[in-house]
């Protein structure tokens, strides 16, 4: 192998390294079974959301998840694999492809990493029944605002006692 080959791979794994130390969520997956059209759909839903899917090599793969401290990936990385890297929301590559295989059964989830720690089948699959984002600041906002409103409930009941006694 030439050195501009070596050279190459090494840039390769380095770029994949980089993807996994600054990805807040990674999904492996299996695509083998998927039509052209499906796949193309798949990485658009995943692009609407700023998740970059990508194929790459298993043996680039297996480098760089070593060289970013992921051990234990190797089973994850056999057969046809593509892998989606989300550097922002935790739960949304997993819930979208975990919807998309309900339509698209050929797709796989294989592993992935969740907040810098390897990550089984399971664990994905949880992280898909979760609430996105925006529910999760939703149901927060709801448990903040609920003192709030219960002391304006009381002061208000406390008000219209004393109307009534007045």
């Amino acid at each position: 192998m030439s050195e501009a080959a070596i050279a190459k791979k090494q840039e390769l794994v380095d770029l994949a390294t980089t993807k996994f130390n600054d990805a807040a969520a990674v999904v492996v997956v299996d695509y083998r079974g998927l039509t052209v059209e499906e796949v193309t759909e798949l990485r658009k839903q995943l692009r609407d959301s700023g998740i970059e899917m990508r194929v790459i090599k298993n043996s680039i793969l297996s480098r760089a998840a070593s060289a970013a401290g992921l051990e234990g990936m190797d089973d994850v990385f056999k057969g046809p694999t593509a892998i989606a890297f989300s550097n922002e929301d935790v739960v949304a590559p997993a819930k979208i492809i975990a919807n998309f295989a309900k339509e698209a059964e050929a797709l796989e989830i294989k592993g992935g990493v969740i907040s810098g720690k390897v990550s089984s089948v399971e664990e994905i699959k949880t992280l898909a029944t979760l609430p996105d984002h925006n529910g999760l600041l939703s149901m927060l906002l709801s448990v903040l605002q609920a003192p709030i409103r219960n002391t304006a409930l009381a002061v208000k009941a406390v008000a219209e006692q004393k109307d009534e006694v007045a």
